[in-house]
């Protein structure tokens, strides 16, 4: 089992930065876990947004609408994930929630945190 915190979200505007972070209770649970970013928009369902397998090192997996802009990293020593957002647009505005998932299940059967809010004014 492991606990996962995000935070990093707040109000800001377009074309901003933002870096979420996904501080995991359990050492190197990268190596453990697939490890993805989520978001919920307001009226819309979950939508997976990146995620990376570094347990057998396969390259990250991002949303078509979020490509060139987000970044998924991660600092082992730190036991946390990153998402870097870059030029954020209005339509990023959501709860982003990061996951963390036992590799051979779905995503539905993930540890979950408590998702931070974005929001992107224009």
């Amino acid at each position: 089992q492991v606990q996962l915190v995000e935070s990093g979200g707040g109000l800001t505007q377009a074309g901003d930065s933002l870096r979420l972070s996904c501080a995991a209770s359990k050492r190197d649970f990268s190596m453990l876990y697939i490890v993805g970013w989520f978001r919920v928009a307001p009226g819309k369902e979950r939508e997976f947004v990146a995620g990376r397998n570094w347990i057998i090192g396969t390259d990250a997996d991002y949303a078509d609408s979020v490509k060139g802009r987000f970044t998924i990293s991660r600092d082992n020593a730190k036991n946390t994930v990153y998402l870097q957002m870059n030029s954020l647009k209005p339509e990023d505005t959501a709860v982003y929630y990061c996951a963390a998932r036992v590799p051979g299940t779905t995503w539905a059967a993930s540890y979950w945190g408590q998702g931070t809010q974005v929001t992107v004014s224009s």
